[in-house]
């Protein structure tokens, strides 16, 4: 069924207004970041966030892992698992989860669920 311009851009509008009603509290301190999560159609990206400084100091996507067989929700908890590695190197144990405008659960839930398997605490 197609869509009409109006349509998709209520959809973007009531994303948008999801997003930052989970921004207005969810906020990342140096001592505990925050660790946002984007998912596409193809892939699922996160990031953990210094908000003060504005910089990203871990990250991680889909597109890194080398197995494409992996379903997308394996694929998450890999991505999940990676991040969480790779922000423990700097030292990184406890950050704020972003849902962003996603629900909890499926692949978020899967990415947030790995990052714990892999030892950061949210």
């Amino acid at each position: 069924m197609a869509k009409t311009t109006r349509e998709l851009i209520a959809r973007q509008a009531m994303r948008q207004r999801r997003h930052y009603r989970v921004r207005r509290k969810v906020a990342g301190m140096p001592e505990r970041p925050r660790l946002t999560v984007f998912r596409s159609n193809r892939g699922i990206y996160a990031q953990v966030i210094d908000d003060l400084e504005g910089r990203t100091l871990a990250s991680a996507s889909s597109a890194e892992l080398k197995d494409s067989r992996l379903s997308k929700r394996e694929q998450a908890e890999k991505v999940g698992e990676l991040l969480a590695g790779r922000a423990r190197e700097r030292n990184i144990e406890h950050v704020v989860f972003d849902r962003g405008s996603y629900l909890y659960h499926g692949r978020v839930k899967a990415l947030a669920e790995g990052a714990r398997k892999g030892g950061i605490q949210f």
